[in-house]
């Protein structure tokens, strides 16, 4: 079994600001110690099916989460969670949604497409924070995830 220490999330974020709320919470929480960075779809689906072939990949090439903005330019969020959740390879991985949208065709279409979660960013700092914290506790640490994910 991997060990703790290896654990990766990938975010997927464009704006600055929301992008380092994200990784200082993460980072203050100790919740990975591998981060990707993806500025928009096209860099999240690289990031995720790049070049390197999955027999040969390292535990830390494989996002354990992903955080998933909607509204990215290239390739938005809704593509990217598509792409992730019909492959096999990739559909066990939990897809976290933290984006501003608060349309109801937004969050239908997550669902629909296999979110694991789907959360509205809070405008306040403390509870940005807050909630990157939570989610990261539950997915990172409380939840099991299958071996299979992580290959």
């Amino acid at each position: 079994m991997l060990e703790r220490k290896e654990v990766h999330i990938l975010v997927v974020e464009d704006n600055p600001d929301d992008l380092e709320l994200a990784l200082r919470a993460l980072r203050r929480y100790n919740l990975a110690n591998h981060i990707t960075v993806a500025r928009d779809g096209a860099e999240a689906l690289d990031a995720i099916f790049g070049d390197v072939p999955p027999d040969q990949r390292s535990p830390t090439d494989v996002p354990w989460l992903i955080l998933l903005d909607l509204k990215l330019p290239k390739v938005d969020g809704l593509e990217v969670l598509r792409r992730v959740k019909s492959d096999p390879r990739t559909q066990s991985i939990p897809v976290v949604v933290l984006t501003s949208s608060d349309e109801d065709r937004d969050i239908v279409e997550s669902y629909r497409l296999g979110v694991n979660s789907y959360i509205r960013k809070p405008v306040d700092f403390d509870q940005f924070i807050e909630i990157v914290r939570q989610f990261g506790m539950y997915w990172l640490l409380l939840n099991e995830l299958p071996l299979n994910n992580l290959t």
